[in-house]
């Protein structure tokens, strides 16, 4: 994978199409962007291409057509565009972020009890680390 991957959001949709259901052709992805994106079998087409001239993903010919996989995982995305999010709106600062998302949305008691936990084994890894 790229250093840095970054996607829009019809991008990453139809990335989570072929994490989903794996090697697909041009009309398998523009049937799982249905009923939210009604887009052409041509534009798909270009997408999937320019997301290949990217390193995003990659074809092989099946038969008579192509298919399409990712060569990016989910988890590298999620970072990448996490640490661009993050450099651009909070100066590169975690704590920044971690804070605006906790004081701008609905927290569930469950999803405090997993940044504890999360700050906990962070702290280990600190601590283990001589830091």
């Amino acid at each position: 994978m790229r250093d840095s991957v970054t996607l829009t959001d019809l991008q990453l949709a139809i990335v989570r199409i072929l994490w989903t259901k794996g090697a697909s052709t041009v009309l398998e992805v523009q049937e799982g962007l249905l009923p939210e994106r009604s887009l052409a079998q041509t534009t798909v087409a270009t997408l999937l291409t320019r997301l290949e001239k990217r390193g995003v993903v990659r074809h092989q010919m099946v038969g008579r057509q192509f298919r399409y996989e990712a060569l990016v995982t989910e988890p590298d995305v999620r970072k990448s565009m996490v640490g661009e999010l993050t450099s651009m709106l909070f100066d590169g600062r975690p704590a920044a972020l971690i804070s605006h998302l906790i004081a701008e949305r609905d927290i569930q008691p469950g999803d405090l009890d997993e940044v504890k936990r999360l700050i906990a084994a962070a702290e280990e890894r600190v601590s283990a680390n001589g830091h």
